[in-house]
């Protein structure tokens, strides 16, 4: 497990570029990676998302609305489909076929926040990164990202790493 700790947004997005880079630097193309955003309402996991996006498309200008309302948001990237899931609207984890889940794990990398709406169906093998508020410390972030995948360990955010 690697942590790291966020006092802004731009570090926040600055951890996911970095995700992003040792992802892309990793995977080969259409390569299915599963990655599970979770945390509490305003932790950040939408800056995060949309961070992590750009850079694995390579625009930094790249349009990235939250799909809270789609629930599910796709983009091309160089090394495949990217699909943006937001499961907070989910009402029955069923309800996770109607959006395209099954072609989201046969190829490409999915970004699911709020994974846990998937109760008993979230697929084994999935990158959890949990977004969390220290106590006692308002606007810091602890980003906990939790998985045995070669990338993580290439992640290179080490400016905020934290044990």
């Amino acid at each position: 497990m690697k942590r790291y700790i966020s006092h802004c947004e731009l570090e926040t997005a600055q951890i996911a570029q970095a995700l992003a880079r040792a992802i892309r630097d990793y995977v080969t193309p259409n390569q299915p990676i599963l990655i599970g955003l979770d945390g509490n309402l305003g932790m950040g996991k939408s800056v995060f998302a949309r961070a992590f996006i750009r850079e694995l498309v390579g625009d930094a200008d790249l349009p990235v609305p939250s799909p809270t309302f789609t629930l599910v948001q796709y983009y091309d990237s160089p090394i495949g489909p990217v699909y943006h899931y937001d499961l907070y609207r989910l009402e029955h984890a069923e309800e996770i076929y109607e959006i395209g889940w099954e072609d989201s794990l046969s190829d490409g990398i999915s970004l699911v926040e709020w994974p846990e709406r998937l109760m008993g169906m979230k697929p084994a093998g999935m990158l959890d990164i949990l977004m969390s508020e220290p106590d006692n410390e308002d606007g810091v972030r602890l980003i906990s990202i939790d998985g045995d995948f070669p990338f993580v360990r290439q992640c290179d955010a080490k400016q905020y790493e934290t044990r």
